[in-house]
């Protein structure tokens, strides 16, 4: 390492937002070092967020189509049984195959690795603590790309055993007969599910009045509904007072309408959200400021109140969300090398894995009220899809929003199957200030669910044909 202290950029995290940027540097002509806390790369999402729930819903998708949709197809089978080590192990080797990946795209781009903690010093030196000592870095350029963490709440205590947070969930060794999910959002639901489908019995804790919150409302109450319907039950406007466990099971004391009760689960998953991880990086010694919610303070280049240093990610403003942390991360770097990196944040899809998923960018309808904008609004049901009702997944819907006198498209809305891959076509077109007769008028192949979309496009001018 003696040969190796001075770099053009050191990175502090290898997530998304971090792997990316140094990749992307390193394309660009820098010698680049990355810093990680944990034994391999990639950070929370592929370590134990994005990738392995991903990987855990995908065989519980499985399981669940076998269990419940076969039969509508003409396909019997007979004791059908869940393998929970198998279950685990496949999403082990998924993690595996992609963190060892990384490796080797770093290894490629002659990036160096250093595992340990950092310390971001006044003069843009990194000091890393390794499990051999401490190695000091000096660079012209320093990213914080530290991520997040799950927000603890006061009287829920984790215990790794029986009140756990989302790591924890990734990894259960049996079906819980009851879970309790405390936060109505994305972790929360998507995990919710895949124990859902499994045979446990969900309840949804959230303290607001709706789940996801930041959907469109008339597609997070459709969404409720189905949810509803796979067996998920909610209990809104409800809050979590405490959690004790008892032996095997925990009772969690909850406040609604004022008045309070006690339910009795299995196991509690604590998922009300993530903050930014910005512990042991000696910011405020660094001069590095915070903003009101303890997020690094950034102007509209990334870079913090220390010069030369910049961050990225979750521990900045804006949706913590795994490709928003990677889009930064080029756009900085390639700002760093005197191109015109940008990020356009009204472009930024998000998605919800659960099935069906929802997917959205842009404008809510209650976004584009709120800023006073004169606007139309469409839907086609997937009710009305070929390829749905083939494939028997008639949930759900596209809603399209657009201005009613540019026919500008403003946000665009799927709660259906495969909604995270169709949602792409319509970022695209966002991007590129595409009207919703622009998409009208683009030939889509029959019989696909992306018709669904052209379809609603043409309810927002002319007319949708098929319904």
């Amino acid at each position: 390492m003696a040969d190796s202290q001075n770099f053009d950029l050191v990175v502090i995290g290898a997530g998304p937002g971090g792997y990316v940027a140094a990749i992307r540097a390193a394309q660009l002509g820098m010698n680049v070092a990355c810093v990680e806390k944990e034994s391999t790369l990639g950070g929370t999402c592929l370590n134990v967020g994005c990738i392995p729930s991903k990987a855990l819903l995908e065989s519980s998708e499985l399981y669940a189509q076998a269990k419940e949709k076969f039969q509508d197809h003409g396909i019997g089978l007979k004791d059908l049984s869940i393998d929970m080590k198998k279950f685990i192990d496949r999403k082990d080797k998924v993690v595996k195959q992609l963190t060892g990946g990384i490796a080797g795209l770093f290894k490629k781009n002659k990036i160096t690795s250093i595992f340990g903690t950092a310390q971001v010093g006044r003069d843009r030196s990194v000091s890393v603590t390794t499990k051999d000592g401490v190695v000091q870095l000096l660079a012209k350029h320093v990213i914080i790309a530290t991520g997040s963490q799950p927000i603890a709440i006061p009287g829920v205590e984790m215990d790794g055993k029986t009140i756990i947070d989302s790591t924890g969930a990734l990894n259960l060794s049996e079906v819980p007969g009851t879970m309790v999910v405390i936060g109505g959002g994305v972790i929360g639901l998507e995990l919710g599910s895949v124990y859902a489908r499994l045979g446990s019995k969900i309840i949804v804790l959230e303290a607001l009045d709706r789940i996801a919150p930041s959907l469109d409302v008339e597609v997070g109450k459709t969404f409720q509904r189905i949810l509803s319907k796979q067996g998920m039950e909610f209990h809104l406007s409800t809050k979590v007072k405490k959690a004790v466990s008892k032996g095997n099971q925990v009772e969690v004391t909850v406040e609604a309408e004022g008045k309070e009760s006690v339910i009795v689960c299995d196991k509690v998953l604590v998922a009300v959200g993530r903050k930014p991880y910005v512990t042991g990086l000696g910011l405020a010694e660094a001069g590095i400021k915070l903003d009101e919610r303890g997020r690094i303070d950034v102007n509209d280049h990334f870079e913090t109140s220390l010069k030369g240093v910049y961050a990225i990610g979750d521990v900045i403003k804006g949706a913590m969300l795994a490709h928003k942390a990677s889009e930064e991360g080029v756009a900085l770097v390639e700002q760093l090398a005197g191109q015109a990196g940008h990020v356009n944040y009204h472009t930024i899809p998000s998605v919800v894995y659960t099935w069906p998923e929802v997917a959205s960018v842009g404008f809510t309808e209650e976004e584009a009220k709120a800023k006073g904008v004169d606007y139309k609004v469409s839907k086609f049901p997937f009710l009305a899809s070929g390829r749905a009702i083939a494939m028997n997944e008639k949930d759900g819907f596209v809603k399209l929003i657009a201005d009613k006198k540019t026919d500008r498209l403003l946000g665009a809305h799927i709660l259906g199957p495969r909604a995270s891959d169709m949602i792409a076509e319509l970022v695209i077109a966002m991007e590129f200030g595409s009207s919703a007769e622009d998409i009208a008028r683009t030939c889509h192949a029959h019989p696909t669910l992306a018709e669904s979309v052209k379809e609603a496009a043409l309810a927002l001018g002319t007319g949708a044909i098929h319904i």
